[in-house]
């Protein structure tokens, strides 16, 4: 089995481990974050859509010591390799092939997992595809897929393989680039109100890189792979998220957060949390926070986490 492992020596509080590795995949690798012992199986951490697993570097700290977490960047974020010229991103179905992909390589037979929104997701989808294989998952704002009516997917489907193959053809020299506050300021505009400026700072850490010396422009780049920016395509319908949510039978923690995320149907939200009641056991909290609360604010949700992970 290899995996390299780099020690990381990021600002942590005392006493806290954790090191850079590299699982292989056949495009290239998948990076990650390996937090506290190795002698145990990890929680799996899964992040947001164009987020990296530095989303998690303020309340993986604040668990037990004892607590192993696995936090990966998922393909074309982050320190992971992008797909393959040529691909797009079904960031709901990769996922759970590349979870899939994971617990193969490690032969892990049975898996925790813990999400924010798209992570959120993918943790909801494995946990319904191998029902047996999945104890616990976590999902922080967010039930299930994006749900989509039809006639908005069915809509932005010619623009989406259009901006695809924009993206497919940027040049480096068209690849933008700025000095370091303003990238910040870039993104702390793009969360709008979710991510305060020095999480922010936290994101960037592994999502942006200054512009290699072949780039006659000079400043930071953001990593991650543009094409993300259309990986709208391969929704699921409401009737698909009940169905899948009906498969599920493992422990639930859901966290809503208030205000959280602008769910344009809240409604669909619900229906997957009282779906999954029907044959999962279901504990559905609401906490104070914004979408990221687990980055802003965790902790808001430490201890609802801690004591559903208490026998992990």
């Amino acid at each position: 089995m290899h995996i390299s492992f780099l020690l990381f020596f990021a600002e942590l509080p005392v006493g806290v481990r954790v090191e850079e590795i590299e699982i292989p995949v056949p495009w290239g690798h998948v990076a990650g974050r390996w937090w506290g012992p190795r002698n145990k199986q990890p929680l799996i951490a899964i992040h947001g859509w164009q987020d990296n697993a530095g989303t998690w570097d303020n309340l993986i700290p604040m668990l037990p010591a004892s607590t192993s977490v696995l936090a990966i960047d998922l393909p074309g974020h982050g320190n992971s390799s992008h797909l393959p010229t040529g691909m797009i991103y079904y960031v709901f179905w990769d996922g759970v092939v590349l979870l899939r992909r994971i617990v193969k390589h490690f032969k892990w037979e049975k898996i925790s997992l813990i999400g924010h929104s798209l992570g959120g997701a993918l943790s909801f989808m494995y946990a319904a595809s191998y029902p047996d294989e999945v104890d616990k998952i976590i999902c922080i704002d967010i039930a299930s897929p994006a749900v989509r009516p039809p006639d908005n997917m069915v809509k932005a489907t010619g623009w989406s393989i259009n901006k695809l193959l924009d993206y497919e053809n940027l040049t480096e020299d068209k690849i933008p680039c700025y000095d370091y506050e303003e990238m910040i300021d870039i993104v702390l505009d793009a969360y709008k109100g979710s991510v305060s400026r020095e999480n922010c700072k936290v994101l960037m850490r592994r999502g942006m890189a200054p512009t290699p010396s072949t780039m006659k422009k000079k400043g930071y780049y953001f990593k991650r792979d543009p094409r993300l920016k259309v990986s709208a395509l391969g929704m699921m319908s409401i009737e698909t998220a009940l169905e899948y949510a009906s498969q599920v039978k493992c422990k639930v923690l859901n966290i809503r957060a208030i205000p959280g995320q602008n769910w344009e149907r809240l409604d669909y939200y619900m229906k997957v949390i009282e779906k999954l009641k029907q044959t999962a056991d279901v504990n559905y909290i609401e906490v104070e926070g914004t979408h990221h609360v687990h980055l802003n604010a965790p902790e808001n949700i430490i201890t609802h986490i801690e004591e559903f992970l208490e026998d992990y």
